[in-house]
């Protein structure tokens, strides 16, 4: 049984994965900042807030995960500084800062493990990217050199998932023929599920996968690597 901090538990991946966690019989603290969830140890949480403070926490954790994030899809001439700027706050700076609020307890683990998210254009290359790619680039860069710091006490890893059927990409998917048609462009020829991201993210928090670090899991339908 592990402590495990996951962070926007109350939508999507988050959901799923907390769901999952405290059926496999884990302590699961969330938090959330749009949709409230119900129980002592879930808590409001809004990672763009100057002073973080994660005084809930137990004195020893096991697992972190991240999961705040947005898909903003336009062309790069539409595109302002400042939506880059606001972008990197909330998926790398809020990593960072969370990450650091709760460095303490997770040294305090035998064997913690880190869980980001990046995405599968950040290796790609998509069309109106540019945004999310930014940003996702850098937590993937950031994972790296917190493995080989932290190692080999915490380890750190990333999942970079292709469109996935969330409420983040409800607009992509707010119709049947959208999905069928992203559905298409995966070799698997379907649209993965918060569920299937879940999976993988558990994995990487167990000690089924305690000789991995400082990876990248691509859960993305083939779509990085297979040409069909």
């Amino acid at each position: 049984m592990k402590n495990v901090l996951v962070v926007g538990a109350s939508s999507g991946i988050g959901k799923s994965l907390t769901q999952l966690l405290q059926e496999e019989g884990h302590n699961v603290w969330g938090t959330y900042k749009s949709n409230e969830l119900a129980g002592s140890q879930f808590h409001y949480l809004d990672v763009l807030e100057e002073d973080l403070s994660l005084n809930f926490l137990p004195e020893t954790l096991d697992g972190l995960v991240y999961c705040p994030g947005s898909i903003n899809l336009k062309p790069f001439a539409r595109l302002k500084p400042s939506a880059f700027e606001e972008d990197y706050r909330l998926q790398v700076i809020g990593a960072i800062k969370v990450l650091q609020a709760a460095l303490k307890p997770l040294k305090k683990s035998s064997a913690a493990s880190v869980v980001f998210f990046s995405t599968v254009a950040v290796q790609a290359g998509f069309n109106f990217h540019a945004q999310v790619a930014a940003s996702k680039g850098a937590i993937e860069g950031l994972t790296r050199a917190l493995a080989a710091e932290f190692a080999p006490r915490i380890r750190v890893n990333c999942i970079a998932p292709s469109l996935t059927d969330t409420p983040l990409a409800g607009k992509l998917l707010n119709s049947e023929e959208k999905k069928a048609a992203n559905a298409q462009r995966h070799p698997l020829k379907k649209i993965g599920t918060a569920e299937d991201i879940a999976e993988m993210a558990s994995f990487l928090l167990s000690d089924k996968s305690a000789w991995i670090s400082g990876q990248v899991m691509h859960v993305d339908g083939g779509m990085s690597n297979l040409k069909v």
